[in-house]
């Protein structure tokens, strides 16, 4: 079960591009077929597109493939090294968190407005809900990387500095 929760954002990802791929197929079919289009497909692949950013920033939070200028760092000393990288890690994760809370402040104003999209005219907040839980997973799989990273067993398995 945990194997499982651990490549959470994975599954995610998978899930929302099947479905993307699924739904611009049949767009493209129809329109080919029918001379018609679903218009709406626009608007769903582009929250489409917005939640694999995210939950796929997750991904590449938990593998440590975000772009890292570490030059600097690898100048100073081991000690001041760590140093650096540790609070390079703590203040991504602040960051993170930060837009975790104001997505959330976004999705309840939206949620209390009553807005709804364009295309489908369905609430905007089904399209934004899943934003502070994507940067909360990236704030999660930066630290979990960081400390991996800090204690040594980090991609290339020994310690940095």
């Amino acid at each position: 079960m945990l194997k499982h929760l651990d490549r959470f954002e994975a599954y995610v990802c998978a899930a929302i591009f099947l479905a993307m791929t699924a739904l611009g197929f049949a767009n493209v079919a129809v329109r080919y077929l029918t001379s018609y289009s679903f218009a709406a497909t626009q608007e769903l692949l582009l929250a489409g597109f917005l939640l694999l950013t995210v939950f796929g920033g997750a991904a590449a939070a938990r593998h440590g493939e975000h772009l890292a200028v570490t030059f600097f760092a690898d100048l100073l000393p081991a000690r001041a090294g760590w140093v650096v990288r540790a609070l390079s890690g703590a203040l991504s994760v602040l960051l993170l968190a930060l837009a975790a809370w104001y997505c959330w402040g976004l999705v309840s104003h939206q949620y209390r407005s009553g807005v709804t999209s364009s295309g489908l005219q369905i609430p905007a907040w089904y399209y934004s809900a899943g934003l502070p839980l994507g940067f909360l997973l990236i704030a999660l799989r930066m630290a979990q990387r960081t400390l991996s990273d800090l204690r040594g067993d980090g991609p290339e398995g020994t310690p940095h500095g």
